[in-house]
């Protein structure tokens, strides 16, 4: 069953908004706090505790200080992380058996966003139901336990040396990187201080860059949303690899000795290619309704089985687990591999792409040989006054729709056409993929023009679920 239209708050990722506006405001986030309290600590005071986490914007202090309240105000315990990987709190969240791990993140979105998302007591994303009833206990009265039984807050003992050693033990422990220089663009965000050490202490020199965040410049021209720098940086220091994290940790992209980008579909294919040639690729893979097509196509090759989930790792992670597979992720960097974490995790990602070098002896551009990506241009298309156009029902737009059905006839079978709201910001993303560059992003505009215009009419609005 579909849950998303029943949601006011949650989105694919967590509730995420603009600072300030709803539902991004000290009140709401206090009676999120309060209503997850009640709800993961099964509804009455309880031993167990939370744990916060939260990137570097500077208004992760506001509201890392609203949720302590409304936790506490519902009897639990709070211990905080300060600035951590999202799943640096995964990680931890398990190993301290505690109720939850809360994030304070916007990911890969401009500082002046921000969001909060929970993990369940495995490290996993909480689930629909979970979801929906927080949302529930939000729409009532908030109450307070008595004093005496108020949750109390701690600082969380050396988190970044737990994660760092969590993460230098995802690889072998005999194999090294000496040898290899490495720029790591930690995107002005949470791994700042966690993401050049794992690197180094497993024998790299290391170059980090982006390491430096002021509260404002999380993702601002660096990181994985805007890797230009790293790809330069790479060139000009002739380094081996180049590894780009966005804001919160959990996405990579990577940039070869060349200084070609290197993104999350290449990835997945060098990570699936390498097990298999040593027997350790578990089943197939999940990549999503984005997943270039010409990954798809190579896995044919390989023979290795390949799925689709709708996008969001919350989806690849659901469909690995029907599947019993390990392997996961989306263009954007999204990487999962299950049998060295619960979600999708940048640093982890980028040191199985380092073994795969190290194993094989072969450069990061000789790996990616032999898949063939194929253009791809992606518009978002903003939906004026629209905070969560996830309730936009696409489909029944019959201008859109017919636009559509124009576009796939021009690309005949050598191509996709993918159309989807967002369900972390106020856009409509349209994708159009073929094997002419020129053909896709003129279809790529036609549609977006389409999509803009019915975006302010009465017709779109119309098909709102």
């Amino acid at each position: 069953m579909d849950h998303a239209s029943e949601k006011r708050y949650f989105g694919t990722d967590g509730v995420r908004g603009r600072v300030g506006e709803e539902p991004i405001t000290p009140e709401t986030v206090l009676k999120l706090g309060w209503a997850a309290g009640r709800v993961l600590g099964g509804g009455t005071v309880t031993d167990g505790k939370v744990i916060i986490g939260k990137d570097t914007r500077i208004s992760g202090y506001l509201l890392e200080s609203a949720l302590e309240a409304g936790l506490s105000a519902a009897g639990v315990d709070i211990s905080l992380l300060g600035p951590m990987p999202t799943p640096a709190i995964a990680y931890l969240t398990c190993t301290a058996r505690a109720l939850a791990g809360i994030v304070i993140s916007a990911s890969h979105n401009e500082y002046d966003d921000n969001g909060i998302k929970f993990f369940s007591p495995d490290g996993e994303k909480l689930p629909d139901e979970v979801e929906l009833e927080i949302e529930r206990l939000m729409r009532q009265p908030m109450t307070i336990v008595p004093s005496a039984q108020l949750g109390k807050a701690e600082r969380f003992p050396d988190a970044a040396g737990r994660y760092i050693e969590f993460c230098k033990s995802a690889i072998p422990h005999k194999l090294t990187l000496n040898g290899l220089t490495i720029a790591v663009d930690c995107a002005h965000g949470a791994a700042y201080h966690v993401a050049p050490n794992v690197f180094a202490e497993l024998g790299a020199e290391v170059i980090p860059i982006a390491n430096r965040p002021d509260g404002f410049n999380i993702n601002r021209d660096c990181g994985s949303t805007h890797p230009q720098m790293l790809t330069n940086k790479v060139r000009e220091l002739g380094a081996d690899i180049g590894v780009a994290l966005d804001g919160d940790g959990d996405r990579v992209l990577l940039v070869d000795h060349n200084g070609e980008l290197v993104d999350g579909d290449q990835i997945l294919y060098i990570l699936a290619t390498s097990r298999q040639a040593v027997g350790q690729l578990n089943g197939g893979v999940v990549g999503t309704l984005m997943t270039n097509l010409g990954l798809e196509q190579a896995f044919a090759r390989y023979q290795i089985p390949f799925r689709r989930a709708p996008v969001g790792d919350r989806y690849v992670l659901r469909l690995l687990k029907q599947e019993d597979w390990d392997l996961g992720g989306e263009s954007s960097g999204h990487i999962i591999c299950l049998d060295k974490s619960t979600t999708g995790d940048g640093i982890i990602a980028a040191l199985q792409v380092l073994q795969a070098m190290v194993e094989r002896q072969q450069s990061l551009a000789e790996l990616k040989h032999g898949m063939e990506v194929f253009p791809q241009t992606m518009i978002n298309v903003r939906v004026p006054g629209e905070s969560a156009p996830r309730h936009l029902n696409i489909e029944h737009c019959q201008t859109i729709q017919a636009a559509v059905r124009a576009a796939e006839s021009k690309l005949v079978s050598n191509g996709r056409v993918l159309l989807r709201p967002s369900g972390t910001e106020p856009v409509i993303r349209v994708m159009v993929e073929g094997n002419d560059p020129e053909q896709v992003a003129l279809i790529g505009q036609e549609l977006a023009d389409v999509v803009r215009s019915a975006a302010v009419s009465d017709e779109l609005r119309a098909t709102a679920v």
